[in-house]
């Protein structure tokens, strides 16, 4: 049998066999994916306070929280938020599990929300169930001002109440939020978009106005005509939106009980002194919505970043998930969008409190007592500055006076030793020494004074 010879590798220099390439790697991209943010550092004072007002608001008007996946069954979001909806047809991120599913990265509250409200037997709790959430979602949106791919929203639910009180009062803690973060300037656009009765009636003479503008109108309308024409008057293109508000308006064909629904919303309103502008034109781009709908914005006329707040009323989502029919209400605000306004009305957002207190080592025995120290003092309750990675004096005194410290605690081998500490006063310069077992209530008196 004659054996296959292995071909020879190729000699290399001096007559080697040459070493087989490495493959050259790809540097990495040092940058966030697009349509996404870091909030950093110095963004987080924003970020905090909006949690903190929002937090007290929901508890005030008596939301309880719930936190819901960030990724469900894509059929949640497709027979909650419409299979035509713009959200569903081009923006959804979807993916495959390793198990089968089909699931779908969050890219509103409400579906989810449903879903929980049905699976943990929420109905058999007191009506109305009042629920908040505040998290990340996910839309593969054209990235602008405003407009995220991965952003954050506060999103507001009542669920088993069909009055309009509850319309008024998911609106009234909205409001209630922007006011007291101090935003100066916003407004309440509102309408109503009946319901499974009249809507039908008014999308026939919707159409029969559009059938005529076919020409005139992009093709994202040209699909909307098609599939659903209430979609026709939400586009944000300007030929179309010309076309839009000379549409027949859909209060002129409301149902009694829908008249008579949103007559209320408005007395409410009126009785809560919150000001508001009727739009005949705003529908939302969501399926679930009937009746009441509106947002608020900072300004409507040339605002590239979009609503502050939307939301709406919907009878019958909690029955399009095979639950019992029940009415609820929602809204949500885009915290992105929030902050970006009160930076534009330049208002004030103020620092965190910095400590007045400032530890200060010297040497290998003095850090070792002074990261005891540190704990000592958080462990009674006083906020203490350090800069222990700094080996000199000087070093550390210039981060303690940069930060406004009163009072700088000076420990170097020395005073370790002696069991010792000097309390230097950052404005006089004065120091004095003291027990290192009696300093922090020495702190806590100067503290008081």
């Amino acid at each position: 049998m004659v054996k296959e010879k292995k071909p020879k590798k190729k000699p290399g220099k001096r007559g080697r066999p040459s070493k087989p390439r490495k493959p050259k790697l790809q540097k990495i991209k040092v940058q966030a994916p697009k349509g996404t943010h870091d909030i950093l550092p110095q963004e987080q004072k924003y970020w905090d306070k909006v949690r903190v007002i929002v937090g007290n608001i929901a508890n005030n008007f008596g939301f309880g929280r719930i936190d819901t996946p960030i990724f469900e069954d894509v059929r949640i979001y497709i027979k909650g938020t419409g299979q035509t909806s713009d959200i569903v047809q081009k923006e959804i991120y979807t993916f495959k599990s390793k198990g089968g599913e089909f699931l779908a990265l969050r890219p509103e509250f409400t579906p989810g929300i449903v879903r929980a409200y049905i699976e943990h037997g929420m109905r058999n709790l007191p009506q109305p169930v009042k629920l908040y959430s505040i998290g990340p979602l996910f839309r593969h949106d054209k990235p602008q001002a405003g407009r995220y791919r991965q952003f954050h929203q506060i999103n507001f639910e009542i669920i088993g109440d069909s009055s309009a009180v509850s319309d008024v009062q998911i609106i009234q803690v909205f409001v209630s939020i922007l006011k007291k973060l101090n935003l100066k300037k916003f407004y309440l656009y509102i309408n109503s978009i009946g319901c499974l009765i009249c809507t039908p009636k008014y999308k026939k003479i919707l159409l029969g106005y559009y059938r005529q503008r076919l020409d005139k109108i992009c093709p994202d309308c040209h699909r909307r005509f098609k599939e659903n024409s209430l979609r026709l008057l939400d586009c944000k293109k300007e030929k179309c939106q010309k076309i839009a508000k000379e549409a027949p308006q859909m209060i002129d064909f409301l149902c009694d009980e829908c008249h008579g629904h949103f007559k209320e919303t408005l007395e409410f309103l009126d009785e809560l002194e919150i000001p508001y502008i009727l739009d005949p034109y705003l529908v939302r781009g969501l399926d679930y919505y009937t009746k009441t709908v509106f947002e608020i914005w900072e300004d409507k006329e040339g605002n590239s970043q979009g609503a502050l707040v939307g939301g709406g009323h919907y009878d019958n989502l909690v029955e399009m998930f095979k639950g019992k029919p029940n009415p609820g209400v929602g809204a949500a605000a885009g915290i992105e969008r929030i902050i970006n306004s009160l930076k534009k009305q330049d208002v004030k957002i103020p620092e965190g409190e910095k400590p007045r207190v400032f530890i200060i080592q010297l040497g290998d025995l003095g850090k070792k007592k002074s990261l005891k120290l540190f704990e000592e003092f958080q462990r009674n309750g006083i906020r203490v500055g350090e800069a222990f990675s700094k080996p000199s004096i000087k070093s550390q005194l210039k981060i303690a006076d940069k930060e406004g410290t009163e009072m700088a605690l000076i420990l170097g081998q020395k005073e370790a030793l002696e069991g010792n500490i000097i309390i230097r006063d950052m404005v006089s310069g004065a120091q004095e020494t003291v027990s290192l077992e009696k300093v922090i209530n020495e702190v806590k008196r100067r503290l008081k004074k």
